[in-house]
């Protein structure tokens, strides 16, 4: 198997996977009463476990100023999603079903930043991007008018 397909495999199926089941945990927490505070406390502490075991498994043990503080502000842009979606699930009983799809849409954001900052347009094929990017919408925009 070549690292392109482990890539899309590991990187890409897998976290779909394990995302789709995260979802339907959020849902399900944001039911039971716990404050968006304790809920990211929780899933921090978690984090943390992991991450140890990860380190301690891998012996890699690499860290940079300038990683450390992309990790933080990815940790802070994350957190806040996270709140949101843990408010709309469970405050405003929004439907999974609608609002997973909704905020999937950050693929669009990534992409366009990828293009822009990062320097990816060069490597990447336009038209299939256009037509993955109007798919991408034309789902999100039926899955947000779905609610009966």
């Amino acid at each position: 198997m070549s690292k392109q397909t482990l890539a899309i495999l590991i990187g890409g199926l897998l976290p779909a996977l394990l995302y789709g089941g995260a979802g339907i945990l959020q849902k399900t927490a944001s039911k039971t009463g716990i404050g968006p505070g304790p809920y990211i406390l929780i899933i921090g502490v978690t984090a943390t476990a992991i991450g140890g075991v990860i380190t301690l498994v891998s012996l890699d043990t690499s860290v940079t100023w300038s990683g450390a503080g992309q990790t933080a502000g990815f940790a802070v842009l994350w957190s806040a999603a996270v709140v949101s979606i843990m408010l709309a699930l469970g405050k405003y009983e929004g439907p999974v079903s609608v609002i997973v799809p909704l905020y999937n849409m950050n693929t669009l954001i990534a992409v366009l930043l990828g293009l822009l900052v990062l320097g990816e347009w060069e490597g990447v094929n336009g038209w299939r991007l256009v037509a993955g990017t109007v798919m991408i919408v034309a789902g999100g925009a039926l899955a947000g008018t779905s609610v009966k």
